[in-house]
């Protein structure tokens, strides 16, 4: 995409790869039964904030690595719902189990990856992924002419 301003109207920090199928299912996948957790990605002057929602979890359910640029969320959970009756034997028993996968390939000119914070509340994963100081945003300035 060519632009005529300078500086890029938009910073593109994160690359799913939509377009390359083949690679997007081996970095982003979700077992048979469950959705892929939607994410959003806002970007402010100074950070990147990118929410995935994930209801029903904890925070120790998540796994997040940083490596080689690539930022990768994962979660795995297995549950189990038991019905007994009086002598112990099963009545019913049924097993659930889900796992996701999402990376993201961050730029490590734009992002400060050693200080990515994250934090869950309320069904909802945040990542704070903070701008280099070199790739704030600068006021506007007025350049006097000599």
């Amino acid at each position: 995409m060519r632009t005529n301003s300078l500086i890029p109207a938009m910073s593109r920090f994160l690359d799913d790869d939509w377009n390359n199928l083949f690679e997007w299912r081996n970095r982003n996948y979700s077992s048979n039964t469950t959705t892929l957790p939607s994410v959003n990605v806002k970007e402010t002057g100074d950070e990147f904030v990118v929410e995935m929602a994930a209801p029903g979890m904890k925070k120790d359910d998540f796994d997040i690595q940083l490596d080689n640029n690539m930022l990768t969320i994962r979660s795995e959970m297995s549950s189990e719902s038991n019905e007994q009756d009086e002598d112990g034997k099963y009545s019913r028993r049924e097993f659930s189990y889900q796992s996701f996968q999402r990376s993201f390939n961050l730029n490590n000119q734009v992002v400060d990856d050693a200080n990515i914070q994250a934090t869950y509340e309320d069904g909802i994963l945040r990542l704070n992924i903070p701008k280099r100081e070199e790739a704030k945003e600068k006021p506007a300035r007025q350049i006097q002419v000599a």
